[in-house]
């Protein structure tokens, strides 16, 4: 392919530094292989590893290089045998080693350009001065490949420049759907962002959401987590713990730091991989020498698929891990053509030979080479499957894919060019590549494995995968198990998943675990995912997951605090221990009452009846009746009729009881103050005078009662702060009258005032002798029911604060209130009544007497009795008229 009588060799070639006659580079490596045809493709596979330091090439790649190429020349033989497609039109191929380094693979692809450089050939001449002859060189109308995104984005740089379309069989990196840097790229596999969406999906499913993440230097394992984290951030709910790069040339000791880094959050247990091959095996390496078996989750892309390599001998660290792979199928003709090779009649496969050392672990003998005396020699009768193992290549179907792709679309261009011309016509000569490419995006057809081959509008597949989880226990074939499919959504059968152990429950993957019922969640700044747990405490419930509400006031919150519910009313029942001690209290001073007035009617003209003054009598025992009866309104259920008596009653008794002691206190004090100044007896002390006093004294209790009436009309309330403890679950609604602890006093301060100045009257009286009226027994009643009203005021404010106020409160101004109505009835009546019946004799009328002679009398005993008690005792005793 020089040129004819060339002074000098191309400026191209010497470039691409290879002899375009032998197809070999000056290097003992093969360069290509040249299958002829009337349109040639070009292929791209990685047939060696990445060599060592300052060598392009390593080792011969049985699987990713050989299987995939041969699938390419298999594919090309099933288009060229089939006469419905392309017939007539032969596709042959240049097929180059990309020895899995990007600018390597570079330099190869200008293979593919040449023919597209426009040459200066001005000063090529040849010997005679004719011009020389230039043949035309190999015009490669699209390429298949390459493997690596890496290749793949730079080769695809190159191939745009010159307008030649791109179908790749393995590169997946996010970034080739570019349309517009990578116009001219498409792919039969789907891309990694496909892949990262799937792992989202898997991730959710799991109930995981916080998970690390480890990526490959380069662009496969960056752009993979990349795409994961985009598209993560985006669903929301996901939060990535570490995000690890695994570097290209890993330094002694870097998977353990790894592994280290991974458990500063060891909550994280899920850990999204994609690697390659020898960075995952590292990896379970390093968390196995850790002693960290079991604690990671591992989901792995599809360079971890469901290869055994990666976990050999790490199968316990492995286990349960969820593995994602783009569906696919073994190809049996594939099978059939691969096993059948042989070094006979698979010549056109310049690399077959190595490959053939290689996978026997033989040597062949070649001119000037010695035998390597390790191996043994091959014999040439050795078969593949037979004679070593086999198992198709995972990318074997995309490969084939990828080349009926670009012949389908050759065949609708020749359709629609060459009107059913036969061979390719003028329209197709050269293959305009641009128009090439809007047939390749056109496509639609099945491929080899029965699924549906086409491309979106940015040249990739559709993404179909299998989920895969190698499992280890209770299984009796232990491997990679299919547990679901995503095909644009995820289907997971959980039943058919299992962890560590055999263990069917899914483990935790989560920063913070979910709040127990009543606890908000305070979030941890900058991170999502994160957060600790706070009871909503005292009357607060949980509003929404971040924020604690009080409860309305009249409420408490549920047990479990999600909502609030009424708060319970109580009233003081009466078969509390706080009521029967009062109502015991007031039924015997009831009874005893009863049994006094009874008494005092059937005995009503007797001479002790009537000198204790009849009608105050009744008053004041009426009086007395009164106290003893609001303890039964104080206990009794509130209600607007029951508040009313309550108002009315509460005080008038009191009132009615030492209005009437006042009353005759007082007449008591003037009779005798009066008598020492003259005979004349005082005014108002007749029975109907002390009875117009008394009333008039209540009578401005009832108007103070009236009023209250009318400016407050009596009603019920619920309070539901007095019973309101740090606990809820003891929160009470009182229910009760509208009386304060104020209007409660206030109620009773008019009586308490006719208390004190009975009181007073009765310290006055002290002097009048003991055998007069009531003076002394009057004085013995005020002086012991002050104490009893003194005591009951800091019993009274001092229980205010106290959870059982209500209680406390009302049980001690009953009993108060009995005691002191006891107190009247005991030491005024009750001396009397027990003469009446038990000593009648003493019930008979004395002599009477005036009431100048009774003032005198009076007055000389209180004039004796301060000289000398011995005489005192000695002095005839002088009835005073008790009837008056």
């Amino acid at each position: 392919k020089k040129a004819l009588c060339c002074s000098r060799t191309s400026h191209l070639h010497v470039m691409m530094g290879f002899t375009p006659e032998t197809g070999a580079s000056s290097e003992t490596q093969p360069h290509s292989i040249k299958i002829e045809g009337d349109i040639t493709l070009g292929g791209l596979f990685p047939v060696h590893s990445r060599g060592p330091a300052g060598v392009p090439c390593g080792e011969i790649k049985k699987e990713k290089g050989i299987h995939r190429m041969e699938a390419m020349m298999y594919a090309l033989d099933q288009i060229n045998s089939d006469p419905d497609l392309l017939p007539n039109i032969t596709l042959g191929a240049r097929i180059l080693d990309t020895c899995s380094r990007d600018t390597y693979a570079l330099e190869q692809s200008l293979t593919f350009v040449q023919a597209l450089i426009q040459k200066d050939n001005s000063d090529v001449r040849c010997s005679n001065g004719e011009p020389p002859i230039i043949p035309k060189p190999e015009r490669v109308v699209g390429v298949i490949g390459a493997s690596a995104s890496s290749v793949s984005i730079m080769v695809a740089n190159v191939l745009r420049l010159f307008a030649i379309p791109q179908i790749s069989y393995a590169s997946t990196a996010p970034e080739l759907s570019d349309n517009n840097r990578y116009d001219f790229f498409s792919r039969v596999v789907p891309p990694d962002s496909f892949q990262a969406q799937a792992m989202v999906d898997i991730v959710k499913a799991m109930g995981w959401n916080y998970v690390s993440t480890l990526a490959s230097e380069g662009n496969y394992g960056e752009s993979g987590v990349d795409a994961f984290v985009q598209i993560s951030r985006e669903a929301g709910g996901l939060c990535i713990a570490q995000s690890i790069k695994i570097p290209r040339e890993p330094r002694p000791g870097e998977f353990e730091k790894i592994i280290k880094r991974l458990m500063e959050t060891s909550n994280a247990r899920g850990v999204i991989i994609f690697a390659n091959e020898d960075d995952i095996k590292r990896v379970l390496e390093a968390a196995k020498k850790a002693n960290l078996t079991g604690h990671f989750l591992f989901v792995g892309s599809d360079s971890w698929g469901a290869k055994n390599s990666p976990i050999l001998n790490l199968e316990d660290v492995a286990e349960g891990a969820v593995t994602i792979l783009p569906k696919r199928a073994s190809i049996d003709g594939f099978d059939q053509y691969f096993t059948t090779r042989s070094l006979e009649n698979n010549r056109r496969n310049i690399w077959f030979a190595e490959f053939w050392e290689d996978d026997f672990k033989c040597k062949l003998t070649r001119p000037g080479i010695r035998g390597n005396s390790g191996l043994r020699k091959c014999t040439g009768e050795e078969r593949i499957s037979r004679d070593s193992a086999y198992e198709q290549e995972g990318k074997v179907q995309f490969v084939i894919d990828a080349v009926y792709a670009m012949a389908h679309a050759l065949h609708s261009m020749h359709n629609d060019l060459c009107l059913g011309s036969m061979g390719v016509c003028d329209k197709m000569d050269p293959v305009d590549g641009r128009m090439l490419l809007s047939y390749i995006r056109a496509i639609n057809f099945n491929g080899s494995a029965g699924t549906g081959v086409m491309f979106n509008e940015n040249g990739d597949a559709p993404g179909r995968y299998d989920i895969f989880q190698y499992q280890l226990s209770n299984t009796t074939n232990p491997g990679y198990k299919v547990i679901g499919q995503w095909t644009n959504h995820l289907r997971l059968n959980a039943e058919d998943m299992q962890w560590s152990g055999g263990d069917k429950l899914v483990p935790d993957s989560v920063c913070s675990f979910p709040c127990e019922s009543g606890e908000r969640k305070r979030m941890v700044k900058g991170v999502p995912c994160c957060w600790h747990c706070e009871l909503c405490d005292g009357y607060q419930y949980l509003l929404d997951e971040f924020n604690c509400d009080m409860c309305p006031f009249d409420m408490r919150p549920t047990p479990n605090r999600t909502g609030c519910r009424p708060t319970p009313i109580i009233k003081l029942e009466w078969s509390s221990p706080w009521a029967i001690i009062p109502v015991f209290l007031a039924v015997m001073g009831i009874l005893a009452t009863s049994g006094v007035i009874i008494t005092f009617i059937r005995f009503n003209d007797t001479p002790i009846v009537r000198a204790s003054g009849r009608e105050l009598s009744y008053v004041l025992l009426t009086g007395i009746f009164l106290i003893y009866l609001i303890t039964f309104l104080m206990i009794a259920e509130p209600s607007t009729v029951v508040c009313a008596f309550r108002r009315l009653f509460l005080g008038l008794g009191m009132c009615i009881s030492y209005s009437a002691m006042l009353t005759k206190t007082n007449r008591i004090y003037r009779i005798f103050e009066q008598g020492k100044k003259s005979v004349t007896p005082p005014k108002f002390i007749s029975p109907t005078s002390q009875l117009i006093i008394t009333f008039i004294f209540i009578s401005v209790q009832l108007l103070g009662v009236f009023i209250w009436f009318g400016v407050i009309p009596p009603h019920t309330t619920v309070d539901f702060d007095e019973l309101r403890p740090p606990n809820p679950e003891y929160a009470r609604g009182i229910l009760k009258c509208d009386m304060s602890d104020l209007s409660l006093i206030g109620c009773l301060s008019y009586s308490m005032v006719l208390m004190v100045t009975c009181t007073v009257y009765a310290i006055k009286s002290r002097g009048v002798p003991e055998t007069f009226n009531e003076a002394k027994p009057i004085g013995f009643t005020m002086y012991t029911t002050c104490i009893i009203w003194l005591a009951f005021v800091p019993i009274f404010f001092g229980t205010s604060q106290s959870t059982e106020k209500m209680f406390i409160q009302t049980t001690t101004l009953t009993v108060s209130m009995s005691l002191s109505a006891t107190v009247s009835l005991g030491m005024l009546y009750i001396p009397k009544v027990y003469v009446i019946i038990f000593h009648p004799e003493q019930n008979v009328q004395k002599r009477k007497r005036s009431f100048k002679a009774v003032v005198q009398a009076a007055t000389v005993s209180t004039h004796l009795s301060q000289k000398s008690s011995d005489k005192q005792n000695g002095e005839t005793k002088v009835e005073p008229d008790r009837s008056q």
